[in-house]
């Protein structure tokens, strides 16, 4: 199954509502900017009846270098994941 791209959400939705491409890309970029500033500032975002997105810090790690397998030091970085709601985990796994 292949990824759904923005472009591809602002084209479901004008099918869906009839308003302006233009219009709509602006709210969908809206919406993406909200969630991303709602993960840097709480280090979550929920949204119901979807998922949850959870920002944590990794700690430094020991790595290699794999052209001279020389050791080093990985730095600490910020991932995020997502976990997904017990409703739609429900929907897509069918008793």
């Amino acid at each position: 199954m292949p990824t759904l791209t923005k472009a591809e959400i602002i084209d479901a939705i004008y099918e869906k509502s009839r308003r302006h491409r233009a219009e709509i890309k602006g709210h969908v970029d809206t919406l993406i900017e909200l969630m991303k500033e709602g993960i840097k500032k709480d280090g979550a975002l929920l949204v119901s009846g979807f998922g949850k997105f959870d920002a944590y810090a990794k700690n430094p790690r020991r790595g290699r270098n794999p052209q001279t397998n020389e050791a080093i030091i990985l730095p600490g970085r910020k991932v995020v994941v997502f976990r997904i709601s017990r409703k739609l985990r429900a929907e897509l796994n069918p008793q």
